[in-house]
């Protein structure tokens, strides 16, 4: 569930403790957490006597530079999430100490995410490489993203969920972005015009920026929280996204809510009218 703001807030959080630190001791305890890699002991083994120069995101993935090179990359999954000292607390499946005091925890109970240490090699066949522009820190303008859509044929929400074209967007933000934008998610990607992207574009932004200045969005699973343990307090703000059959915010009409390549995806039928409107 964790995407581009929870992502971000995390790696703020992680900066602040790693960069500049030595990795003393690393701990992996389930072989899903460390899949990328041969197993736990070469997440460890390439961790340990490391310095952390640097801590980025791109879409939804963290990755901190190592000082011989190697790359530590991760990805929260559906329910993965950082903690920064504190207890322990259970489905921890990855623990490293540094030399600083702090000890930096990956609690994942659905073992969705993962932790991996990859090479520039290896980089260059990960997930990462495979990513679009990031949809914060490198967002395609009006013109690129026109020339991207050009021809598509399926719906814009399912396109916004292609990480290769976009990075970063998932179910909430692409809901909340098309709602603000007042594009119907089942709108064929090639068929929008450049006026409605560019307020797409804008639309993205204004949606990230204000859900990083409130700490994410916590649902009511609390599978996100911030790496202090605090929920984010994003979620009062949703336009859409888990409104089911409440009154839009903006003209009253009841949400719907459909499915988009087995997505739910939320959207007001007045506000955002389109094929299926």
């Amino acid at each position: 569930m964790p995407e581009l703001p929870e992502v971000e807030i995390t790696r703020r959080h992680l900066a602040g403790v790693m960069t500049g630190a030595l990795i003393q001791e690393v701990a992996v305890t389930h072989e899903r957490t460390a899949r990328y890699n041969s197993g736990p002991r070469e997440v460890e083994d390439r961790l340990v006597g490391r310095r952390v120069s640097d801590v980025g995101r791109t879409g939804k993935f963290l990755h901190a530079t190592l000082d011989d090179g190697q790359m530590m990359v991760a990805h929260l999954g559906m329910s993965g999430r950082f903690t920064i000292d504190g207890e322990a607390e259970p489905h921890t499946h990855f623990r490293a100490s540094l030399d600083t005091g702090n000890i930096v925890r990956f609690v994942d109970p659905r073992t969705f995410g993962f932790v991996a240490v990859f090479n520039e090699e290896e980089i260059g066949f990960s997930g990462l490489a495979r990513l679009g522009p990031d949809a914060w820190t490198s967002p395609l303008g009006p013109a690129e993203l026109e020339q991207a859509l050009a021809g598509r044929t399926a719906a814009i929400k399912a396109l916004l969920l292609d990480q290769g074209l976009i990075s970063g967007l998932g179910n909430i933000y692409a809901d909340e972005a098309l709602h603000k934008a007042r594009i119907h998610p089942m709108s064929a990607g090639g068929s929008i015009a450049s006026g409605e992207l560019a307020a797409l574009i804008q639309a993205i932004r204004e949606v990230l920026e204000a859900a990083i200045e409130n700490g994410g969005t916590s649902l009511s699973d609390l599978a996100y929280l911030l790496p202090d343990g605090r929920a984010g307090e994003n979620l009062e703000q949703l336009m859409v996204y888990g409104r089911t059959d409440l009154p839009c915010l903006t003209c009253g009409t009841p949400i719907r809510r459909i499915l988009v390549r087995s997505r739910s995806t939320h959207f007001c039928p007045s506000c955002q009218q389109g094929p299926s409107a």
